[in-house]
Order: structure tokens, then C-alpha cells, then sequence
């Protein structure tokens, strides 16, 4: 399984640097096909998704990606409770979790 990135030359730049291999270069009218094609890739672990990038799905759609256990979507520049979620979700346990809580 590898980490894999879809979003804009812009976005995706800073994963290619940090030795991401697998990206897909995906604008607002091709996002939901290349996004299909991201999690169809059975080599991809973890997809990291400009958050705001997520606009370009449809409501069906973008539900169904954010359930997928495989690969795990994860935003990125967005709200930390849905990373929180993420990863309680695929892990069973919440990491955030202070004493307080």
C-alpha cells in the first residue's frame, strides 16, 4: 500500500518533494472522474485530498469516498475534527482524546 495525492500541480508539489510517487493532477472538471480513479487504484492506502476539492463531487459521491475504508481519504487544509474522525474510524481509537474528555 502506498500514499497516493489528487489535487492541482500546485497542491500536489509539496508531496511530490516529500517522495509521494503515486498523484493524480485533477482540476475542478475532471476531479470526480480522476477521483474515481484514485480509489479504484488498488495499490493506494491513503489519498490525501485538498479539502476544499471536495466541492467538485457530488453529494453521493463524495459521502461514498469519505466512508471508504480503503483507501482512507484524508483532507487536508480542513476542519481537524474530520481528520479526528478519520482516524477513529479506521483505527478504533481516538488519538485526540485529552484526559479531559
Amino acid at each position: 500500500m502506498e500514499i497516493a495525492v489528487i489535487g492541482s500541480d500546485e497542491f500536489t508539489l509539496g508531496f511530490r518533494l516529500a517522495g509521494v510517487k503515486t498523484v493524480f493532477i485533477a482540476d475542478q472538471t475532471n476531479y470526480q472522474e480522476k477521483m474515481q480513479e484514485a480509489i479504484s487504484d488498488a495499490n493506494v492506502g491513503i489519498l490525501a485530498v485538498n479539502a476544499d476539492d471536495l466541492q467538485y463531487l457530488t453529494a453521493h459521491f463524495k459521502t461514498k469516498v469519505m466512508d471508504l475504508i480503503q483507501p482512507v481519504v484524508v483532507p487536508v487544509g480542513g476542519d481537524q475534527s474530520d481528520l479526528r474522525e478519520k482516524v477513529k474510524k479506521v483505527i478504533g481509537v481516538d488519538l485526540f482524546k485529552t484526559e479531559d474528555e
